[in-house]
């Protein structure tokens, strides 16, 4: 399917280039009215009834699933954010001295800090695959480094599906298949990558998937998803919600206290997951991610972008290879000598919006961007450059 502009469909000013959605999505309008139907039912309480506070929930649990080809929408939680639902998978992980977790040079903090805790707790070792070197083939260079770190040792693995900061693409099959012949959990962050790139629980087999809402998925900000496989169907979650046990739909009967979990992944939902307003908001974006497909606006977003990256790389920037990089998320690297203070206050005073991570800019787009949005990139990058 090939895919023309939505810009129709969101809110941003002609005068506005919004690069910057790896940071925080725009809203498109029927999110925005998803969510004052929510704020309508909230001052109107006298008509909540009981199954509001589940069916919804389902039913955007059905929606996730569909996206990140899971079968069984049992094995998704409903979270607030990506730090909890590593918390999560951290709670429920046992290691013995010497195991090592391996993560990925400069990953995102919610990713680190809990395999942190985790390592101190048993005496494990913490190991960093570092970024090569090397500008050319990096992304080559890194999944082979990735690859050659597991080992006998190696308990588990926690990296993204590309990296958040330029969009390098990690080899997750092959990961995948070296983590399971050697016995290591494979805990995967996709909140830069589910919704505007293909993802596959089925094909890849993680054995967690944690994703934020509120960037590709267009969620509001403090919502989250998260898959959980067949390592986890008897955990313990982070709380204990009345909402996670089994026959919690009976309101009559909650203080019939109830011992056992609701089955698989539901146990871990967070308390108060049944939130109005958010919910109502989450449905209607996941419903238009699924009717783009992240397919299209993968191929969208390269459409737009791939004469801009030729143009950059003439003024003297460094881009990885197309091949094994994202589109909708990549990172321009620029020279040294470059004033990156200068440039950011010309980008701001000119309302370009993207983000800066040491000497990269991240680029991040989406469906209501235009290649003349990379033309007034281009043309502020020129001038310092």
């Amino acid at each position: 399917m090939l895919l023309n502009h939505q810009n129709h469909l969101f809110k941003i000013p002609q005068e506005i280039t919004y690069l910057n959605i790896a940071s925080q999505s725009p809203s498109f309008k029927a999110v925005y009215e998803a969510g004052l139907e929510g704020l309508t039912q909230k001052n109107l309480p006298y008509r909540i009834k009981g199954s509001d506070y589940f069916e919804p929930v389902s039913k955007l649990k059905k929606l996730f699933a569909q996206l990140v080809e899971v079968e069984d929408y049992n094995r998704i939680a409903t979270i607030p954010s990506v730090s909890y639902g590593i918390a999560t998978v951290a709670k429920n992980i046992k290691l013995n001295p010497g195991d090592e977790i391996l993560i990925i040079d400069e990953q995102f903090p919610s990713n680190v800090y809990s395999w942190q805790k985790l390592a101190e707790k048993y005496d494990a070792t913490l190991k960093t695959i570092n970024t090569p070197r090397p500008k050319s083939n990096r992304a080559l260079l890194w999944n082979e480094a990735i690859l050659n770190a597991i080992n006998s040792k190696t308990a588990l693995v926690a990296m993204g599906n590309i990296h958040w900061s330029n969009g390098s693409l990690f080899d997750l099959k092959s990961i995948r298949e070296k983590t399971k012949s050697q016995n290591a959990l494979l805990i995967i962050d996709g909140s830069q990558s589910v919704g505007a790139l293909p993802f596959s629980v089925k094909e890849l087999q993680p054995d967690a998937l944690i994703c934020a809402g509120y960037k590709w998925l267009f969620g509001p900000y403090g919502c989250a998803y998260a898959y959980y496989g067949e390592y986890f169907d008897n955990g313990t979650p982070l709380e204990e919600s009345w909402m996670n046990r089994l026959h919690s739909e009976n309101f009559a009967g909650l203080t019939n206290y109830e011992p056992q979990y609701k089955p698989l992944a539901n146990r871990y939902t967070v308390g108060e997951s049944g939130n109005f307003i958010y919910v109502k908001m989450q449905i209607a974006a996941l419903k238009q991610v699924l009717e783009w497909t992240p397919k299209a606006i993968q191929n969208y977003c390269e459409s737009i972008s791939s004469e801009a990256v030729k143009k950059l790389e003439k003024l003297g920037c460094h881009i990885e290879n197309s091949n094994h990089r994202s589109h909708h998320l990549f990172g321009i690297e620029l020279p040294n000598n470059l004033d990156l203070q200068a440039l950011q206050k010309d980008l701001s005073n000119k309302k370009i919006y993207v983000s800066f991570r040491g000497n990269f800019i991240r680029i991040s787009c989406h469906l209501f961007n235009t290649p003349e949005d990379f033309e007034s990139l281009i043309a502020c990058l020129s001038k310092h450059l």
